[in-house]
C-alpha cells in the first residue's frame, strides 16, 4: 500500500507522539521486589567458573555477542540482607548520600553478589551520576546475565545520552529476557521504550510487532489499538490495520483520530470516494463543532487531490463554518478559491487565515499572492515581508520571494525586484519567477540578462509569454537569428499571434531582408498590430 508524504508525516508526528508521551523512560526497579539473589540460587548459576572481569574487560552496552560469563554469587550474609533493606529504605526516602554509602560498604563485603551493585546503580542515577550508574549496571549484566533490567536500565542511560542505536539494542535485549521474569507493568515499560526507539528509526514493521505485545499486555487499551494500526499503515500493511482500526471505532466511535487514519488508508489504496463516505460518516458521530470541522478539512484535502475542486471548496467552507477557529480550514479554502478563480472570495478566506494564526507564514504568503492577482502591489508586498520575518519553510520562502519581486517590478522598483527574484529563483526554480526575473532585467536594458532567464523560463515551460518575451530580448540583444528561429516556431504553432509576426519583421529587417520583413509585418498588420501598420510607413 502507497502511503503519500503528507499522511505519512501526519501518522509519523501523532506515532511519535504517543511514543513519547510518557517523557522519558525510567529506570526499573524489579530486582528489588523479586531478589536476584534468590533467583540465581533456585536457578543455580551456569557458567559460575572464572572471576569477575575488569569494568574495561566487560561488554560494553549494545556491543553484541555472547554476555559476559557470569561468576560465583555469594549469597549475602544476614547482617549484609540487613544493611541491604537499610540501603533500600534509605533510597525510597531520598536519602542518596546515605543509600551510596550503605551500597557501597556491602560491595566492598560481598562483590560478587548483584543485588548492592544494582541498588547502587538506582542510587547515583538518582544522583544524576550516570557514569558510575552504567559501571554498577555493567557489574550487575555481568553477574546476572539473565536479568532484563541490566539491559534495559543500561538502555534509559544509552537513550538519555543520546546513544539512539545502543538504546534500541539494550532494549531489545531486555524485551527478550523479561518474558518470564516481569509483571504486566514491567513488560509493558520495557516494551514501550522500545517501542519510542523503534519509531525514531521509523522501523514500522518491528514497531507493529512490539505495539501488538503490549496489546495483549493491556487489550483494552484503545490507544494503543490505535498506534498499533499507525504502525502497520506506515509500515505499508494499511489493509491489515483495518480489521483493528474497525474495532477501534466500533469501541469508541467518536475518534476523529481513527476515522483520519481510516479515510488515509483508503486513499493510499486509491478509493478516495470510500474514505470521503468513512469520513462523512464519522462527522455523524461526533459531538462537537471541532472535531467535524477537522473531518471536514481532511475531506476537502482529498477531494482537491482528486481534482474536485468545487466540492473540495465546499467542504473547506464547512470547516471553517464548524469551528470558526480552524485556521487551516480557511486558508486551504482560499488556496482554492484562489485556484478557481475565485480572487475576492480567496482573499476573504485567507485574510480570516491569517487573523487566526498571525505567526503562519505560509497562510501570509498565500494571502500576498492573492492580493498579487487583485494588483494590491503595496499590500501584497507587505504581506510578503511579513512572510519572511516568520521563519518560512524553503517553499514558502520562495512564493514570498517570488510575491515581494513581482510587486516591487510593478511599482518601477526594478533593482529590487532583481534582487528578491533571483534570491527566490535561487531556492525553488520556477517558469513563472525565471520569466518575471527576464521581464526585470529587460526593464533595466540588461537585454543578455533578460535573454538568460527568459530562456530558462522557456526550459522549464515554453509557453507563448515566455517565448514571445525571450525573442524580444534576443533581438534587443541583435542575437537576430536565434530570435528569428524561435519567432518562426512561434508564428507555426500560432499563425494568428499578430506580436510574433511583428516582432518576426523586426528581425528579419535587422538582417536587411526587407521583403520578408514587409510580408511578415503586413500579416502583423492584418492582424491588428497598431506597431507593425506603423512600422510598414
Amino acid at each position: 500500500m502507497k502511503v503519500t508524504q503528507h499522511t505519512r508525516a501526519v501518522l509519523l508526528g501523532l506515532t511519535l507522539a504517543l511514543a513519547t508521551s510518557g517523557g522519558a523512560q525510567t529506570m526499573i526497579e524489579t530486582v528489588s521486589t523479586i531478589g536476584v539473589q534468590n533467583t540465581l540460587q533456585s536457578a543455580g548459576t551456569p557458567g559460575a567458573q572464572g572471576a569477575l572481569q575488569s569494568a574495561q574487560n566487560l561488554q560494553t552496552p549494545g556491543a553484541g555477542g555472547q554476555t559476559a560469563p557470569a561468576v560465583p554469587v555469594t549469597p549475602l550474609t544476614a547482617e549484609q540482607q540487613a544493611q541491604l533493606a537499610q540501603a533500600r529504605s534509605a533510597l525510597q526516602a531520598g536519602s542518596y548520600a546515605q543509600a551510596r554509602a550503605l551500597y557501597e560498604g556491602i560491595i566492598a563485603q560481598n562483590y560478587t553478589n548483584p543485588e548492592p551493585h544494582f541498588g547502587l546503580a538506582l542510587t547515583l542515577f538518582a544522583l544524576n551520576d550516570e557514569r558510575g550508574a552504567t559501571f554498577e549496571l555493567q557489574q550487575f549484566r555481568a553477574l546476572a546475565p539473565t536479568r532484563f533490567e541490566g539491559p534495559y536500565n543500561l538502555g534509559v542511560i544509552a537513550a538519555r545520552a543520546g546513544n539512539q542505536e545502543q538504546a534500541l539494542t539494550l532494549f531489545t535485549e531486555a524485551a527478550t529476557l523479561m518474558k518470564d521474569q516481569a509483571g504486566p507493568a514491567a513488560q509493558r515499560q520495557v516494551l514501550e521504550a522500545l517501542a519510542a526507539q523503534q519509531t525514531r528509526k521509523a522501523d514500522f514493521a518491528a514497531l507493529s510487532t512490539t505495539l501488538a505485545a503490549i496489546a495483549v499486555i493491556d487489550p483494552k487499551d484503545l490507544d494503543v489499538q490505535f498506534r498499533l494500526a499507525q504502525a502497520r499503515t506506515l509500515s505499508g500493511q494499511g489493509s491489515a490495520a483495518l480489521p483493528g482500526l474497525y474495532a477501534l471505532i466500533q469501541a469508541a466511535p467518536a475518534r476523529v483520530d481513527a476515522a483520519l487514519l481510516l479515510a488515509d488508508i483508503y486513499v493510499a489504496q486509491n478509493l478516495p470516494d470510500r474514505a470521503i463516505r468513512e469520513l462523512d460518516a464519522a462527522a455523524g458521530r461526533v459531538q462537537n463543532g471541532g472535531d467535524r470541522s477537522t473531518l471536514l478539512l481532511r475531506k476537502a484535502r482529498i477531494l482537491a487531490a482528486t481534482g474536485d475542486t468545487r466540492a473540495a471548496v465546499f467542504a473547506a467552507r464547512d470547516a471553517g463554518r464548524e469551528d470558526s477557529r480552524n485556521a487551516a480550514a480557511f486558508a486551504l479554502e482560499g488556496e482554492l478559491r484562489a485556484a478557481r478563480g475565485d480572487r475576492p472570495g480567496a482573499l476573504s478566506a485567507l485574510q480570516n487565515a491569517v487573523k487566526l494564526a498571525p505567526q503562519n507564514a505560509a497562510y501570509r504568503a498565500a494571502l500576498a499572492g492573492v492580493r498579487l492577482t487583485l494588483n494590491q502591489n503595496v499590500e501584497a508586498a507587505r504581506d510578503a515581508a511579513r512572510a519572511l520575518t516568520l521563519r518560512p519553510d524553503d517553499a514558502t520562502l520562495a512564493r514570498a520571494l517570488f510575491v515581494q519581486g513581482v510587486a516591487a517590478y510593478r511599482q518601477g522598483q526594478y533593482a529590487q525586484a532583481r534582487t528578491a527574484l533571483r534570491s527566490s529563483q535561487t531556492r525553488a526554480p520556477n517558469a513563472d519567477t525565471a520569466l518575471w526575473l527576464g521581464l526585470t532585467a529587460y526593464a533595466q536594458k540588461d537585454y543578455a540578462g533578460a535573454a538568460s532567464a527568459l530562456s530558462e523560463s522557456v526550459k522549464l515551460n515554453p509557453t507563448v509569454t515566455a517565448r514571445v518575451n525571450l525573442a524580444s530580448a534576443l533581438l534587443a540583444s541583435a542575437r537576430y537569428p536565434e530570435a528569428e528561429a524561435i519567432l518562426r516556431g512561434l508564428v507555426t504553432d500560432d499563425p494568428k499571434n499578430a506580436e510574433a509576426w511583428y516582432l518576426l519583421g523586426l528581425t528579419q529587417r535587422a538582417q536587411a531582408r526587407e521583403a520578408d520583413a514587409r510580408t511578415s509585418l503586413r500579416t502583423a498588420a492584418a492582424l491588428g498590430n497598431a506597431k507593425a501598420q506603423g512600422a510598414l510607413k
